[in-house]
């Protein structure tokens, strides 16, 4: 499991904080502060907001989404099947498209 985020996101310290709680291993990927700059984001999720939440093949890139699919995961981990949720961010059929304000520091909170 891989989480990308960057240090002051709002969003993204409670991801962190759920992974903590619950105890969950991942991959830390700290990404710049420019959202242009995102390129494994993008690449990852066809987007340049954060967090995003990499496990497997899952893709997730709303905090709702992610923070419910880690207690599904905790649960699961401890039955040992696997989660089965269809979440609303894993379907992204249009990547972003860089726009004038990507140069800015953002995480989804505007």
């Amino acid at each position: 499991m891989t989480l990308f985020h960057v240090d002051w996101c709002p969003d993204c310290v409670l991801v962190r904080r759920k992974l903590a709680d619950l105890g969950l291993t991942y991959e830390d990927v700290v990404v710049p502060d420019s959202r242009r700059m995102r390129t494994q984001v993008h690449d990852v999720s066809g987007q340049y907001y954060v967090p995003v939440l990499k496990d497997g093949d899952l893709v997730l890139t709303e905090t709702a989404d992610i923070l419910a699919y880690l207690d599904e995961r905790s649960r699961t981990d401890r039955a040992e099947t696997p989660a089965t949720t269809e979440f609303q961010s894993q379907a992204r059929t249009t990547p972003d498209v860089a726009g004038e304000d990507d140069d800015h520091p953002s995480c989804r909170i505007t």
